[in-house]
C-alpha cells in the first residue's frame, strides 16, 4: 500500500504522437515528471523551493513498462505514489491509465539527494521528511473517512 498517492490528468497532444497517432514512448517519462512535480507542488515542495534550501534531486534511474498504447486526444490519468520513506533516495512509482480506466503503463523514477553547495550525495533533509510525514497523516485521515 502506498504511503502517499497523487493523480494528475494529461491530454495526449498531437505533438506527443508518432506517425501512427500513438503517444511516443519517451513521453511517458515526461508524464511521470509532470505528475511528480505537481504532487510535490500540492504538498508545498516545489523544486525551486527544494533547491533554495540547498538540495538538488538528480534522477538516478527510470523504469517504464509499456502494456498498451495511448492515442492522440485521449485523457490519461497518471498516478504517482511513494511506498517507502526516502533516505538517500526517493523512489516514486507511476501508473498510467487511459480514458476507460485501463492500466497502459507502469514505471518508476529514482531520485537522489545532493547538496547544492558541495554537489555530493546527502540524505533526505529532515524538513523534507517532515512534510512527507504530514502528507501521510493527512492522506490516512482522508482514507479513514
Amino acid at each position: 500500500m502506498a504511503l502517499i498517492a497523487y493523480e494528475h490528468q494529461f491530454r495526449v497532444r498531437y505533438k506527443d504522437t508518432d506517425q501512427m497517432g500513438i503517444m511516443h514512448h519517451s513521453n511517458y517519462i515526461v508524464l511521470y515528471e509532470m505528475a511528480r512535480t505537481e504532487w510535490l507542488r500540492s504538498i508545498g515542495l516545489t523544486y525551486a523551493e527544494i533547491e533554495r534550501r540547498g538540495v538538488m534531486s538528480p534522477i538516478i534511474e527510470v523504469q517504464s513498462k509499456y502494456m498498451y498504447p495511448a492515442f492522440y486526444d485521449e485523457v490519461l490519468t497518471v498516478k504517482v505514489f511513494m511506498d517507502e520513506m526516502p533516505q538517500a533516495r526517493l523512489i516514486i512509482g507511476a501508473e498510467v491509465y487511459n480514458e476507460s480506466g485501463k492500466l497502459i503503463n507502469t514505471g518508476s523514477v529514482t531520485l537522489g539527494f545532493m547538496s547544492a553547495e558541495t554537489r555530493r550525495p546527502c540524505r533526505a533533509p529532515e524538513w523534507f521528511v517532515e512534510v512527507l510525514n504530514k502528507q501521510i497523516e493527512q492522506q490516512t485521515k482522508t482514507n479513514e473517512q
